[in-house]
């Protein structure tokens, strides 16, 4: 087997400085995909499709290609590029904001076509690196800097549960929710992860991996406040599970 670590160094993670806010989900998160693709071996052909938002800077902690996709459009460059490469492990990484929002049509049709594709969606409830406001997540009741009094169902609707609309779909074949809220997660939330791409090296289908996560910054608490409220609050709403595995 070829010394990828003489290659490419000792870490697909950068030693550099990061501009998630102190406390941020998505340290943790770029983490384990790192960890994942370093464990499979398959840094040498894997490439990262970025959206717009906080997620769009983790491909400048770790070694590795990258495509910087318009807003909500990345997993449209997934399928185009899986298309011309499909020898590549092609993975999209974005937050609720680019996936839900603008990006929602684009998601569900890619999920829906079942190429073996890998999509990891981290939900932290609000537009983070706009200002914290409102997005297909929020919970009922959540205050943001466009839900003042919290968000009202009855006219703004209900927070998307993702995982469950492609639930029936019999072109994904790994579907999960994790979160980063405790320690004990996390370690479950790497176990997703790791499989959603063995998924795709093993050329299943699509696989899709939901992240709780906490924004302090966004809710507008500490650090230690906003991962109470992931833990009590956000996985009240979106209960992490398992909803599909197909990989046997």
């Amino acid at each position: 087997m070829q010394n990828l670590s003489a290659k490419y160094g000792k870490t697909l993670n950068l030693d550099k400085l990061t501009s998630y806010c102190p406390g941020c989900g998505h340290g943790v998160v770029t983490r384990l995909v790192a960890e994942a693709i370093e464990e499979l071996g398959i840094r040498e052909r894997a490439i990262a499709i970025v959206g717009i938002g906080c997620g769009g800077f983790s491909h400048h902690y770790m070694d590795i290609d990258a495509i910087e996709a318009t807003h909500g459009r990345s997993p449209s460059f997934a399928i185009g590029y899986k298309l011309c490469r499909p020898d590549n492990i092609v993975f999209t990484y974005a937050g609720d904001g680019d996936t839900c929002a603008i990006g929602l049509g684009d998601l569900l049709h890619a999920a829906n076509k079942g190429l073996p594709i890998t999509t990891i969606m981290v939900n932290n409830t609000v537009f983070g690196m706009t200002g914290g406001q409102m997005s297909p997540t929020t919970l009922a009741g959540q205050i943001t800097a466009t839900t003042v009094k919290g968000r009202d169902v009855t006219w703004q609707g209900y927070p998307l549960l993702v995982p469950e609309m492609m639930r029936e779909m019999p072109g994904v074949k790994y579907l999960a929710r994790e979160t980063v809220a405790t320690a004990k997660h996390i370690m479950s939330a790497k176990k997703s992860i790791k499989k959603a791409f063995e998924c795709q090296v093993k050329g299943l289908g699509y696989s899709f991996v939901e992240v709780i996560v906490p924004c302090p910054t966004g809710l507008k608490m500490s650090v230690r406040d906003a991962y109470k409220w992931c833990n009590e609050k956000m996985i009240t709403y979106f209960k992490p599970q398992v909803f599909k595995n197909e990989m046997e």
